[in-house]
């Protein structure tokens, strides 16, 4: 049976596509590399210009002493205890306006973003919590504005409060420090039983723009020219529109869902940064390099469909190919991919499946147009890979029915095979020595009478 020329075909065959998964696993490594150093032109303009940014506020914050006086073993002892006091609004609305641009750095691109933000707070006097036998010792009331990264803070608008207009500060002014903006709150202002708050700033970012939405009730809205937004999060957007030119999103969320005033009790340290958010990153599409990826993972089976079907054309025509010839072919399957990365990193990744595609079927037919002897076969076959790299290209670009096409791509290769060697006998194609010994029913019986 080693004799067989079936089975030394089929070894040689099995051996050609071991050798070809080296420069596919190389391939591979180059599409990681290509992919980093794009994603390190991504880091760069984040450090070059700003952040991911994440805005919380405004929120008003009081530094309290609680001073207590106990009697202990006859003696009154008094002791104090600081902490911060977070004033929330009763009602936030958060309004952006936000304009991407691309940045390209050689033939890579990344995209920094502006945005054009305004707020509206109304705030309502909180009931004090005071525990009997205590008194309090109030600091300087602020309001507060904290954002991600301070470097991408632009213009700043005025803030007014109930009409009069606050000098704003750098700073959160937080003993906890933290980058963003803050304003002294005149004690006369707190007497008001209510604060109306009007602040807009401009707020420069790479990658996330998020809004903790603070008040008792909160709503964002934004519009951007961005066609590409990636929602994630804590809170999907209430409604959204995503066309060509942009999308247009917008959040609500009260402390019935989100349970934010639970992270600002009496004497708790909060940390802005964890706090849920209204998030939207400006996410870059599928790029070629992900793609590239996914179709490297298709390359065994384009190439064992292409070497299913020269087997069958040796089989029903005579001609024979060497393993040699087998593995020059596969060898230009691989091609395909490496022109595929090449090119779309300047073309784009559609028009460089299409080149790769028309480079690869050219080369095969002038190739297969000797080993084949003849036109009509090399073009054929160049005609079948050109097919199967547009279906493979919908595999691709098909995520949801990737499955369905990749099962009925192969149900398709095996009853094209069947049928075509419906009719072969194979015995016939085996040396004599080499083939199974076919029993006589009387044989049979024989055989599982003496093994009994």
């Amino acid at each position: 049976m080693l004799k067989s020329p079936l089975m030394l075909k089929g070894m040689a065959l099995l051996g050609c596509m071991a050798l070809l998964l080296i420069p596919l696993r190389i391939l591979s490594v180059v599409i990681g590399e290509r992919a980093d150093y794009r994603d390190h032109v991504t880091h760069s303009l984040e450090q070059s210009t700003s952040g991911p940014q994440k805005l919380v506020g405004p929120l008003i914050v009081i530094p309290v002493t609680e001073i207590t006086t106990t009697m202990e073993e006859g003696k009154e002892v008094t002791r104090e205890r600081s902490f911060i006091r977070y004033w929330l609004p009763e009602s936030l609305m958060v309004t952006g306006k936000q304009a991407v641009e691309p940045r390209h750095v050689g033939i890579y691109e990344g995209q920094v973003w502006r945005s054009e933000v305004s707020l509206e707070a109304r705030f309502t006097l909180p009931a004090q919590a005071v525990n009997p036998g205590a008194q309090y010792r109030l600091g300087d009331a602020r309001l507060v504005m904290a954002v991600g990264d301070s470097r991408g803070i632009g213009n700043v608008g005025a803030l007014n409060i109930n009409g009069q207009t606050l000098e704003v500060e750098p700073g959160t002014g937080l003993e906890e420090g933290g980058e963003g903006l803050h304003a002294s709150v005149p004690a006369a202002l707190l007497e008001a039983s209510t604060l109306a708050v009007r602040f807009s700033l401009e707020l420069n970012g790479t990658g996330a723009f998020s809004v903790v939405p603070l008040g008792r009730s909160s709503e964002m809205s934004l519009i951007s020219n961005w066609p590409h937004p990636n929602f994630y999060g804590n809170f999907l957007p209430a409604t959204r529109e995503i066309s060509a030119s942009g999308f247009a999103a917008k959040w609500r969320s009260s402390w019935y869902a989100n349970n934010l005033d639970g992270y600002f009790q009496k004497g708790q340290e909060v940390r802005l940064g964890a706090l849920p958010a209204f998030s939207v990153t400006v996410a870059t599409p599928v790029d070629q390099y992900q793609l590239t990826d996914r179709a490297v993972k298709y390359a065994v089976l384009l190439i064992a469909l292409t070497y299913m079907a020269f087997f069958v054309c040796e089989t029903l025509s005579g001609i024979t190919m060497h393993p040699v010839q087998y593995l020059l072919v596969g060898l230009s399957l691989v091609m395909f991919y490496l022109l595929l990365l090449a090119f779309s990193e300047h073309i784009g990744f559609n028009l460089a499946w299409l080149a790769a595609s028309l480079a690869g079927a050219a080369l095969n037919a002038l190739y297969l147009q000797v080993v084949l002897k003849g036109w009509r076969r090399s073009l054929i076959f160049a005609g079948g890979l050109l097919a199967l790299d547009g279906v493979l290209w919908q595999l691709l670009r098909s995520q949801d029915f990737a499955l369905l096409l990749g099962s009925g791509l192969l149900f398709a290769a095996l009853a094209a095979v069947m049928l075509l060697t419906r009719h072969i006998d194979w015995y016939a194609l085996t040396p004599a020595k080499a083939r199974f010994t076919r029993l006589t029913p009387a044989s049979q019986e024989e055989r599982f009478r003496l093994w009994k």
